[in-house]
Parts: structure tokens; C-alpha cells; sequence
């Protein structure tokens, strides 16, 4: 599906997110699947249509932009061997204290209320779908896209909750 279709304003950070996303293989509709098999016990009634449109809604909050192109070049660059040392090596062992991705992404996943860093938390620790991919490929550098994906996912959640509650 082209998650391009709704009518939002086409901004240059949108873009920046979804292209990069693209170009690292994340498919939008991965993160839809997730969000909805995750919900869809809460609100029966709930359709992937209404899932895309709200995932929509957040691609385009510049909160989630903001951390996300930070995120999603923090990556590119360390993987580039464009970050100097230290960072650049506790990037990419992701170390535990490390600490940074967990927050830009708990930043994302609150965008809707604190509901979402529960979310996160739960996303963050199953690592369901399109999340455990990236947690698990230790060829490049994921060290902030797995928690990126997992606050999306959180976030879109927290959505959901207040509109159905």
C-alpha cells in the first residue's frame, strides 16, 4: 500500500523520515500490521485503515520528526565511520548504559500522553514484527532505529487508546 495517498501537506522532514526509513527497508505497512494486531483485542472495532490514518497522523507530529532524523542519521553516519570515537563505538555496540536511543524514542512514544511510555516499554522488550529485524541484524549499525520503530509503533498505540477509551 502507498501510505503517500492522505492528504497531508508534503513537508521536507516527512520526506527526510519516510525516504529513509524506505531506503533502510522499512515498509510502513510492517509498522501498520504491528500496530494493529497489538490493538485490535482493546477495540474490536478497530480497521487497518483507521491504523494507516493514525500512523499518518503521527509521521507527520514534528515531535517524532525531529528525534527521528536524529535517530535515523545517527545511524547512517556511525555505519558511514563519519562519527568519531568514542561515540562512534559505543553506537555500535549499542551499549546498555548508552542510553540516548532509549530516550529520543521515549520522546516520540509520548507524543500522545504517557500511555505511551508503557507502550514502549512493552515494544521495546517483545520486540515484535519489523522491530526484532532490525534488534537482531548485526550487520549494520540499528543502534536508534529499533527503538525508533518501537516508539512509533508505542505512540500510534497511545493514539488509538485515547480515542477509543
Amino acid at each position: 500500500m502507498n501510505n503517500r495517498k492522505f492528504k497531508y501537506p508534503d513537508t521536507k522532514a516527512y520526506e527526510f523520515v519516510v525516504s529513509r526509513l524506505e531506503e533502510r527497508g522499512v515498509d510502513l505497512d510492517d509498522l501498520a500490521a504491528i500496530i494493529y494486531n497489538s490493538q485490535i483485542e482493546f477495540e474490536p472495532t478497530l480497521t487497518m485503515a483507521r491504523v494507516n490514518e493514525y500512523l499518518q497522523d503521527a509521521l507527520h507530529k514534528r515531535e517524532l520528526l525531529n528525534n527521528a532524523m536524529v535517530m535515523l542519521e545517527l545511524d547512517r553516519l556511525t555505519e558511514a565511520g563519519e562519527v568519531a570515537e568514542p561515540l562512534s563505538s559505543i553506537i555500535k555496540n549499542d551499549a546498555g548504559v548508552f542510553g540516548v536511543d532509549e530516550t529520543l524514542a521515549l520522546q516520540i512514544a509520548n507524543i500522545y500522553g504517557t500511555i505511551g511510555t508503557t507502550n514502549f516499554g512493552y515494544f521495546d522488550r517483545v520486540k515484535k514484527g519489523i522491530i526484532a529485524k532490525y534488534d537482531s541484524d548485526k550487520g549494520h549499525v540499528n543502534t536508534f532505529i529499533d527503538d525508533l520503530l518501537a516508539a512509533i509503533v508505542a505512540a500510534v498505540s497511545g493514539k488509538i487508546a485515547h480515542q477509543y477509551a
